[in-house]
């Protein structure tokens, strides 16, 4: 009797932990097409070709999608394997260092799998060449032995499909991009998108969230999913911390100040940069060097981080003589222009 007791409490606790578990555990990621909102053109592209291949019986052409961070490349991935029934294999550029590594992972799919390289503008030169074969002719070119007895032994690969993601499309090689089939663009996404991305979120994180509050963690998210998410869980967390767990305006904007996240998505960093520009070289232009040691950054952050977004939203603009602020910029700081800069702004 003892033991059914302890076993029916075991099974109590189980069941009254497993929605605290579901929810930590639950995955934002969305999982379908239905379920994948925004990029209507590439995800329209996507669903077309996959069907033909299925009709032929095919593998799925070569895929690589770039864009700025966030976007969902790793998303469209898992959807797309999901979508052709298949197993997919996730790796990244850096951590594939030998042509060996490539080799014992391609040597192990199957038939039609998807291998999905992320950063693959990082690939290893000497890696990136053994792909060359492998997804052109489906064959591994391996040397056998060496000095004047070495020997060429060429493997059969199963039909695979690679699915590449970077975010600077310019640093990788024209032969190994020339190999894709299918090259796709990821854009920022409109503030509408974002909203149904943080309703399905919030629906899932079974967090209770006002129409009034998504919309301010939309406008703020730099038209990015992944900072949208980012956000929704950082004010959920205020939230319960500091309000009854519901997200409503009042909280949502405490909690995006106490982020330093302003009313159009700038952070910390951004403004830094903003204000360097303006108040050390007087709006510009000023090199990227000189911005990045003025508040001591990576070049590499400020470029792939900083600039697209406040180019995108008009704050700054990039010319040959460097980066000048714009007056938008000026405004949305509540600066007041220079008198012997405001000729350059009419």
């Amino acid at each position: 009797m003892a033991e059914d007791t302890k076993k029916k409490k075991k099974k109590a606790e189980k069941e009254s932990a497993e929605p605290e578990e579901e929810v930590l555990f639950t995955s934002l990621r969305a999982g379908s097409w239905d379920e994948f909102h925004g990029q209507e053109s590439v995800k329209h592209s996507l669903m077309i070709v996959i069907e033909a291949a299925m009709k032929r019986n095919e593998s799925l052409e070569h895929v690589l999608l770039y864009g700025p961070p966030g976007l969902g490349k790793t998303t469209l991935s898992h959807i797309i394997a999901k979508e052709m029934k298949k197993n997919i294999r996730v790796t990244s550029g850096p951590a594939l260092e030998r042509a060996g590594d490539i080799a014992s992972i391609l040597t192990n799919l199957e038939n039609g799998d998807i291998l999905f390289i992320d950063e693959i503008h990082r690939l290893n030169k000497v890696v990136e060449e053994t792909l060359y074969p492998a997804m052109e002719d489906y064959c591994l070119d391996i040397v056998i032995g060496k000095g004047p007895s070495a020997r060429t032994v060429r493997l059969d690969l199963p039909h695979f499909t690679i699915v590449g993601a970077t975010t600077r499309v310019g640093l990788i090689s024209g032969p190994l991009r020339d190999r894709f089939g299918v090259v796709h663009r990821l854009q920022f996404y409109e503030p509408n998108d974002l909203t149904v991305i943080i309703e399905k979120a919030a629906e899932k994180l079974k967090v209770s969230v006002d129409k009034e509050s998504v919309k301010e963690i939309a406008v703020r998210a730099r038209g990015t999913p992944r900072i949208a998410l980012k956000l929704l869980k950082r004010v959920r967390d205020f939230a319960q911390v500091k309000g009854q767990g519901k997200l409503v305006r009042d909280i949502t904007a405490r909690a995006l100040t106490l982020l330093e996240v302003d009313s159009v998505g700038l952070d910390t960093l951004d403004t830094r940069y903003l204000r360097a520009i303006i108040d050390k070289h007087s709006g510009g232009p000023v090199g990227i060097e000189t911005i990045a040691s003025t508040i001591s950054e990576d070049i590499g952050t400020l470029e792939d981080m900083t600039e697209p977004y406040l180019m995108q939203i008009g704050f700054l603009k990039r010319t040959p003589r460097g980066r000048m602020v714009t007056k938008r910029a000026y405004l949305h700081l509540g600066l007041k222009i220079p008198s012997d800069d405001q000729q350059r702004f009419l």
